[in-house]
């Protein structure tokens, strides 16, 4: 099943204004020190790869569930 990562139904072109502009504010130097300073790792995911690691990330921790066997409760 392919999915969508997308806020229900945001258009693209939203999803890329909004990243564009968090991306411009968040690589200003000071926000970059403050972000760092609390833990935040920058990386330079634009949405569609961003879209792409949050897939693959569910696909490997659904399968180290899987393999340990471990059941919600």
């Amino acid at each position: 099943m392919e999915r969508d990562f997308r806020a229900r139904g945001t258009p693209r072109e939203i999803v890329a204004k909004l990243h564009d502009e968090i991306a411009r504010r968040a690589l200003r130097p000071e926000m970059r020190e403050q972000l760092i300073a609390q833990g935040f790792e920058i990386a330079g995911y634009g949405p569609e790869e961003y879209a792409a690691f949050i897939k693959a990330e569910i696909a490997k921790w659904a399968n180290v569930i899987k393999t340990a066997g471990v059941k919600a409760e």
